[in-house]
């Protein structure tokens, strides 16, 4: 198994715990089950891979501006899309729920990702 495959995997099933942790702690951020979260892992990083990076290149100015903190923004668009392709399997209420969301499920990637995927995968 290639190092991009095995990464991406992993990530995935980051993502399916962080997501169903913040499903657990806020009402208006719901998900129908595990299945729903592996499929919005899947979908949210294919939309990192694939739309995110256009909607940074787009609003470079703003997020410069911010001093980066647009991004926060972007990351809460996305998985808004996402919640929107997935229909009624993932639903978030509004737009400040995604954006607190986002910002939660970046902090949980971030420490899990350094604190223990990170030691479990150095050679």
């Amino acid at each position: 198994m290639s190092s991009v495959l095995k990464n991406w995997i992993i990530n995935i099933v980051v993502i399916t715990i962080v997501l169903m942790t913040v499903a657990g702690y806020i009402d208006s951020f719901q998900l129908a089950g595990v299945g729903a979260a592996i499929e919005a892992s899947i979908i949210l990083s294919l939309l990192n891979a694939i739309v995110k990076p256009i909607l940074i290149i787009l609003t470079l100015p703003v997020t410069v501006l911010t001093l980066g903190f647009f991004l926060v923004v972007i990351n809460a668009m996305t998985l808004s899309l996402t919640a929107q392709f997935m229909g009624d399997a993932f639903n978030i209420s509004n737009f400040g729920t995604a954006l607190f969301a986002s910002l939660i499920i970046s902090i949980l990637n971030m420490l899990i990702q350094n604190f223990i995927v990170r030691p479990l995968t150095k050679k």
